[in-house]
């Protein structure tokens, strides 16, 4: 993230999507998947619709029946027919008809999808296991062991029947939550609706349906008519064979049309087909929404989290933020911070960059006529280390120069490790005057002398902050055309405040993804306070997020 920039390349926008691809990857899946298994644990339900005329026309003239054109046009008297439909006399007629009460309490079951139904059958495993760890008591009480038979089959055939009646309560009910009325607006019409989760089953149900009404409305006219005439008039035995006539009909199967109108005054102008497309959404078009929206998300994560990542990420995050000159970078890769490159010849990713800033600090040195230069690290495992040894390998064997490596970490030197010389004697036995500063040096050809750190039990700080420490420098500027001195990192300041008075500049390593902008900032101010040369800066383990073929053309 570029803090001080207010100014963005699409290259910008494209490191940070490449940097987080995994967060935009795993919300991507998180939703898909999520959204699939909301999905597939749905049961698929089915609609059938049956169209429903008021016509009002009648068997026998009587004054409810004189007003019935007039009052159906009303939108209320419409909306009653909702009542009608879902009362119990009209909707117990259906369920008896299509025996709807002796179905399964699991009904739902039988059209789970493949997962819900795996899931289902690992739910009742697992509370079967618990069956088996907690029996339950299912032996009869003494009581009832103790009762006369005659006591126990009236018993028996009284919870039948109870049994039989909360079965029939239970399908009513069910059918009532299924089937919904809604009036066609500013028409004498209105539509039966009737969910299912199978299709051919919801054609039925709503065919059985809207007749009960019609015989209910068939009833209500009879009982009009034998008000007036004997049970044995034309007009009521013809009003009674009707209504047997739609009995026989109850089974929901698909009538001719002229069957299906019927004498009522509410008459069926459209019969319920069987639906092929369950209702709610479209799976295909709400999973390829719910991959927008996961890809959407993602990239919000991605900018969120590089709104709230304050570590050095590119070269403009150094220049901009420290207001440094950025010297080069080396790519994260296979060597750790401690193998040297003994090839530099070779054509490898990390020769090419290590000769890039090799040139740059060579340039840097000669035009500022500076010859010692201190490289150390703004916190632990950042590579100082590493780098110094690489660039003052390849300077002195590539550029001819004659350098000198002091390694002035005296609590945990490193350098003799890289070139694999002894660490003892070094440069403490120097500041402590057993040696001489010729006799510590370990000539390694080729240009390049190393001055190991040696061991010693005083404190640091003393050491480096002596007059010895100033001859060394000196001793070194006249037998070398670079010193490159190596520090830890800026943790023991103290100690890199004092190594830099001495020294013509100091070069940082920062790690990228790792190295936070403000603690940099903090730590180096002491030292441009007091006028230290920062010459510039290092960006170490620097990742090339955006694919070669994609960079080239942006």
């Amino acid at each position: 993230m570029n803090l001080n920039s207010s100014r963005s390349t699409p290259r910008d926008y494209l490191r940070i999507l490449f940097r987080h691809k995994i967060v935009i990857i795993i919300t991507l899946i998180a939703i898909t998947v999520t959204t699939y298994i909301g999905l597939e644990l749905k049961t698929p339900v089915y609609e059938a619709h049956v169209k429903m005329l008021i016509s009002a026309q009648k068997q026998i003239d009587s004054p409810y029946y004189k007003d019935l054109s007039s009052a159906y046009k009303d939108t209320k008297i419409a909306l009653t027919q909702a009542e009608i439909v879902t009362s119990t006399h009209v909707l117990e007629r259906a369920v008896k008809a299509l025996k709807l009460q002796e179905r399964p309490f699991d009904y739902e079951k039988n059209f789970y999808t493949p997962l819900k139904a795996q899931l289902t059958d690992l739910k009742t495993k697992w509370l079967a296991n618990l069956k088996t760890i907690w029996p339950v008591n299912s032996e009869p009480k003494e009581s009832e062991i103790q009762q006369e038979p005659q006591d126990m089959v009236s018993e028996q055939e009284q919870e039948q029947k109870r049994k039989q009646e909360y079965r029939l309560w239970i399908a009513t009910e069910n059918l009532r939550r299924a089937v919904n009325v809604e009036p066609i607006r500013d028409t004498d019409l209105f539509t039966i609706t009737v969910n299912d989760f199978s299709p051919d089953e919801a054609a039925m149900i709503a065919n059985a349906v809207s007749r009960s009404y019609i015989i209910c409305d068939l009833e209500q006219q009879l009982a009009e008519l034998q008000l007036q005439y004997e049970d044995k008039h034309q007009l009521v035995l013809q009003l009674k064979d009707n209504i047997d006539k739609m009995n026989d009909n109850l089974s929901g199967v698909s009538l001719s049309y002229i069957e299906s109108i019927g004498p009522a005054t509410i008459k069926i102008v459209e019969q319920a087909k069987k639906p092929f497309v369950p209702i709610g959404i479209n799976k295909h078009l709400t999973l390829a929404l719910a991959s927008f929206m996961g890809i959407f998300l993602g990239i919000m994560f991605a900018f969120g989290l590089d709104y709230i990542d304050h570590t050095f990420k590119s070269s403009q995050d150094v220049e901009l933020f420290l207001n440094l000159p950025f010297l080069g970078s080396i790519p994260k890769g296979r060597l750790n911070g401690t193998t040297l490159i003994k090839d530099i010849n070779q054509i490898n990713p990390y020769t090419q960059f290590y000769k890039h800033l090799a040139d740059q600090i060579y340039f840097s040195m000669k035009n500022k006529k500076l010859k010692s230069i201190m490289i150390t690290a703004a916190s632990p495992l950042e590579g100082s280390t590493g780098i110094t040894a690489n660039l003052c390998h390849y300077l002195s064997k590539k550029a001819g120069r004659k350098a000198i490596i002091i390694d002035t970490n005296l609590k945990s030197p490193a350098i003799h490790k890289i070139f694999n010389i002894p660490e003892n004697p070094g440069l403490s036995n120097v500041l402590e005057g057993e040696i001489s500063f010729e006799e510590a040096v370990h000539n390694l050809g080729h240009n390049l002398s190393v001055l190991p750190a040696g061991k010693t039990s005083l404190d640091s700080t003393l050491l480096l902050d002596s007059t010895s420490m100033i001859n060394v420098i000196r001793a070194a500027k006249e037998r070398y055309e670079f010193v490159f001195v190596d520090y830890a990192d800026l943790k023991d300041f103290q100690d890199a405040y004092v190594l830099s008075s001495y020294l013509d500049g100091v070069v940082l390593v920062v790690n990228e993804g790792k190295t936070r902008c403000h603690a940099v900032k903090t730590l180096i101010a002491p030292f441009e306070e007091g006028k230290s040369n920062m010459i510039g800066v290092i960006l170490n383990n620097r990742t090339f997020v955006i694919p070669k073929i994609i960079y080239k053309r942006i």
